[in-house]
């Protein structure tokens, strides 16, 4: 076997039936000789003409390929076994609960929201009536934020191990085998409720609890002791082992933790707009192309970082053939997302574009662990006035935004409740406004055409991680001051994305469940 070849190739020649002759080609080997091939990893490289596919491939010559082992997740049943709660049914919640089955433990799942199919029918009232339901929405619900935001499955993370068990287990229940290999892998938000839908199943025939519509009101400790949970203000369940992976909207969570006397810490925060082109734009841009998007290439995203007045501005969630969504979690509040279908093809293609600001940027000063959350929810109230109520959205032309002007009319755009012309150069605070409209600039020279009064900003993009730091000792994943407590994930500030999210959630379950032998 040649263990990895790389092999670039012109998008056109890209087909299945193109492969052996290039593999034979590249290595020389007749083709008689190579007996099986496959692609282990596939990225594109548009960085200039002629954009080329990328593959790694194994190659087997004059030798049967070894079969490799089936997937195991290694599930038990756990009906007897010891409990251990999770509060939250994101994909930090969900991999933790499989990592606790595996272990021989019994997950008790509380989640605030509903199912995933349930969800389905608020996010319509959301999108169409401008009626919110503040515990089933974008955020809240099994499956968590990521469920309706895209199913983008890459990190930043090195865990690369963890990532590849991550990425196993997801086509285990039910995702596309193409996540193993492509560089930036991607299910979609169409097809994410399934797998979810698949996993809760059998986390339920293993054993596990799953409540939904129920959420964590109080905590109580006996000194330093998890004690107990109160669920919707009613009833009280004793809990001695607690995993906290409540994502980073959860405003009623930071401000329970913070009235028990835990300690709590400001995290530094990213908040912008979305900025939406026709995907035909990017796609020319990025593709270096006047016409048509090439043969057997995707839609074109976009990723790019700027270093301004001391800040960093950077694209987030980019979305091919997306979706602007609304993401607020309570009434009177704007906040926008995006998402792609598995096939990302719309004709719209957005990205939030976002400034790095920390508790030092706002005035009064204060000390307050939650003063950055609390700033956010004031700018969201602001974003829900500007747009003109009913979750319209404040937008503006690119061009306008920048040149500090307000938009006559605004170009048609994806955000279903609707846009509203409003002076987002005034919304923003001028320490968020000057750097990012600088980075844009800077990338218009170098993205030619982005810069476009085609492109509507939408705004305002400012749940992209978690306001608040829930801290927790690096080897036993407890809260210091509270022995039992597992603070994990992107609400507690240890993740930002589905993968990272899902790691921190396994690995915390790693150090909280030690395994169980029956």
């Amino acid at each position: 076997m040649i263990d990895v070849l790389e092999l670039r190739l012109h998008p056109e020649a890209y087909a299945e039936e193109n492969m052996l002759p290039l593999i034979s080609k590249k290595t020389g080997i007749s083709p008689k000789r190579i007996t099986n091939w496959e692609i282990c990893r596939r990225s594109i490289d548009a960085r200039k003409k002629p954009v080329q596919y990328v593959l790694k491939i194994k190659v087997w010559v004059d030798e049967e390929a070894k079969e490799e082992p089936t997937f195991d997740p290694k599930l038990q049943s756990v009906a007897n076994g010891p409990e251990i709660h999770i509060v939250g049914m994101g994909p930090c919640g969900l991999f933790a609960a499989l990592n606790a089955v595996a272990n021989g433990y019994k997950p008790i799942i509380w989640e605030r929201g509903k199912a995933v199919r349930d969800r389905r029918r608020d996010l319509a009232q959301l999108t169409k009536q401008g009626i919110l339901n503040p515990e089933s929405n974008y955020c809240f619900g099994e499956g968590g934020a990521g469920t309706f935001s895209d199913g983008k499955l890459y990190t930043r993370s090195t865990k690369r191990g963890k990532i590849e068990n991550i990425l196993q287990m997801l086509v285990y229940f039910g995702a596309p085998s193409d996540i193993l290999v492509d560089a930036h892998p991607h299910i979609g938000t169409n097809k994410l409720p399934k797998i979810i839908a698949n996993i809760r199943q059998c986390l339920i025939d293993c054993g596990a609890e799953i409540h939904f519509n129920s959420k964590i009101t109080n905590i109580r400790k006996q000194g330093s002791q998890l004690e107990a949970l109160e669920v919707n203000g009613t009833y009280w369940i004793s809990c001695k082992k607690l995993l906290l992976a409540t994502g980073h909207s959860a405003r009623d969570i930071f401000r329970m933790i913070h009235k028990m006397g835990l300690t709590l810490a400001q995290k530094p925060l990213a908040v912008g707009v979305r900025i939406e082109h026709p995907q035909v734009l990017i796609d020319s841009i990025q593709y270096h192309s006047s016409a048509e998007r090439p043969l057997n290439l995707p839609p074109a995203s976009y990723n790019w970082s700027r270093n301004v007045q001391e800040r960093g501005v950077h694209s987030f969630c980019m979305c091919p053939g997306g979706i602007i969504c609304p993401a607020a979690t309570s009434e009177g509040e704007v906040v926008v997302n995006g998402w792609s279908p598995s096939k990302r093809n719309g004709p719209f293609a957005n990205s939030g574009i976002v400034v790095q600001i920390t508790g030092q940027d706002i005035t009064p000063k204060s000390d307050s662990p939650l003063l950055l959350m609390e700033w956010q929810a004031a700018l969201e109230a602001k974003a829900y006035q500007a747009g003109g109520g009913n979750f319209f959205a404040p937008g503006q032309r690119l061009g306008d935004f920048l040149s500090k002007r307000i938009s006559n009319n605004l170009p048609e755009c994806s955000y279903l409740p609707g846009i509203d012309s409003a002076p987002l150069h005034e919304l923003l605070p001028p320490f968020i406004y000057s750097p990012l409209a600088t980075a844009l600039r800077q990338i218009g020279k170098r993205m030619k055409g982005y810069i476009s009064n085609e492109a509507v900003v939408v705004g305002v993009e400012s749940r992209t991680s978690s306001p608040v730091k829930i801290p927790r000792d690096p080897y036993s994943r407890m809260h210091p001051e509270c022995e039992g407590l597992y603070p994990c994930g992107e609400g507690a500030g240890y993740a930002g994305g589905i993968m990272s999210a899902a790691i921190d959630g396994w690995n915390t379950a790693q150090v909280a469940c030690v395994p169980v032998e029956y």
